[in-house]
C-alpha cells in the first residue's frame, strides 16, 4: 500500500457533494490546486492571481467571508471540524467539500491544519480608488507595506476604529492573502479597498482636491505629536487621508513632501517607535472621526 493513511473503515457518513481525501493519491484532484504551496508567500501571490482565488483560514474566518458575500468554490476540512461546520455545507450545496485525516492534509498545505477549516474563495474584482473613497471620510494609505502579519492587523485596527477605506500602493501586501486576513480576523471583508495606481504623489493630490487633509506617520523633523495643540486641523477634519510606510524604511521622502503633516506618537526620550501595526492602531484611534455632537 502507497501514500498516506488507510482507507477507511471508520469513514464518517458523507456529505452531499463530499470528497474523501485517503492518501496522498488522492491529491491529484486539480480542483485542490488552490490549496497546495500554501506556506509560501511568493508563490501564493502568483497562484492566487492565477487561480482568481483568496483562501479564506479558520471556521470563524470563513464563515464572514461568506456572511460578506463572498462566493465558495470549495471547502477543505479536517475530520475533527466536519460536524462544527456541517450548517456552513449545507447552505452551499454543490460546493465539493475535501475532507480527510490531518496527516493528509498536512502533506497538501504544507502545514497543520489546526484552525478547523478552509475555504477557497472566489477573489473579487478589483475596485477602483474612485469608488473606494465614495463617502470615506477617514482613508489609510499603506505605502509599500509588504508584510502580510502587519497589513491584517493594521486592517483589523481600521475596521474597529471605524475608519472607512484602504488604498494601497502596487508593492504592498496582498489584504486577501491567507494570512494577512487570518490576523485581520476577517475583519478585511469589511473594509473597502483598492490599489493606486501611478505615483503615490498624484493620488495624493487628487485626494487634496476632493477635500481630503492629509499626513503621514513618520518620525521627521516637521512632525508634531498627536496631541499637539498644532495638530488640531488634522484631528478635525472632516475628511482625512493617513499614509503609513514600511516597516524599517518608513514613508518615502517623495510622499512626505506631498503630505499636509507629519505627525509621531509623543514617547520617552530614548524610545522613538512601535512595530507599523501598533503605531498605526494608536494614530487611528487619535485622528478617527469625531462625531459632529461631541
Amino acid at each position: 500500500m502507497s501514500g498516506i493513511g488507510s482507507g477507511a473503515a471508520e469513514d464518517p457518513a458523507p456529505f452531499p457533494g463530499e470528497v474523501r481525501l485517503r492518501t496522498t493519491a488522492d491529491l491529484a484532484d486539480p480542483r485542490l490546486a488552490p490549496y497546495t504551496t500554501l506556506t509560501d508567500a511568493a508563490l501564493r501571490r502568483d497562484a492566487d492571481a492565477a487561480h482568481g482565488v483568496f483562501l479564506a483560514e479558520s471556521s470563524p474566518v470563513v464563515r464572514r467571508a461568506l456572511d460578506a458575500g463572498h462566493t465558495p468554490r470549495s471547502f477543505l476540512l479536517g475530520d475533527r471540524y466536519r460536524e462544527t461546520f456541517a450548517d456552513v455545507i449545507a447552505a452551499h450545496p454543490g460546493v465539493p467539500v475535501f475532507t480527510g485525516p490531518d496527516q493528509v492534509l498536512t502533506a497538501l498545505t504544507g502545514f497543520h491544519l489546526h484552525r478547523g477549516a478552509l475555504a477557497a474563495m472566489d477573489r473579487p474584482a478589483p475596485r477602483s480608488v474612485t469608488d473606494v473613497l465614495a463617502g470615506a471620510r477617514r482613508v489609510l494609505i499603506a505605502e509599500d507595506l509588504v508584510d502580510h502579519t502587519n497589513l491584517g492587523a493594521v486592517v483589523r485596527s481600521a475596521v474597529a476604529l471605524g475608519w472607512d477605506a484602504l488604498l494601497l500602493t502596487p508593492r504592498a501586501a496582498d489584504p486577501l492573502y491567507r494570512r494577512a486576513i487570518r490576523v485581520s480576523m476577517g475583519t478585511v471583508f469589511r473594509l473597502s479597498w483598492a490599489r493606486t495606481d501611478g505615483p503615490l504623489e498624484d493620488v495624493l493630490r487628487s485626494l487634496r482636491a476632493a477635500g481630503f487633509a492629509t499626513a503621514a506617520l513618520e518620525v521627521t523633523d516637521r512632525a508634531l505629536g498627536l496631541d499637539a495643540p498644532g495638530l488640531e486641523p488634522i484631528r478635525t477634519a472632516d475628511r482625512l487621508a493617513l499614509v503609513l510606510g514600511q516597516e524599517g524604511p518608513g514613508v518615502r521622502p517623495e510622499t512626505l513632501a506631498a503630505v499636509d503633516a507629519h505627525v509621531v506618537i509623543p514617547m520617552p526620550e530614548g524610545v522613538d517607535s512601535l512595530n507599523v501595526a501598533a503605531a498605526a492602531a494608536v494614530a487611528l484611534w487619535e485622528l478617527r472621526a469625531r462625531r459632529a455632537d461631541r
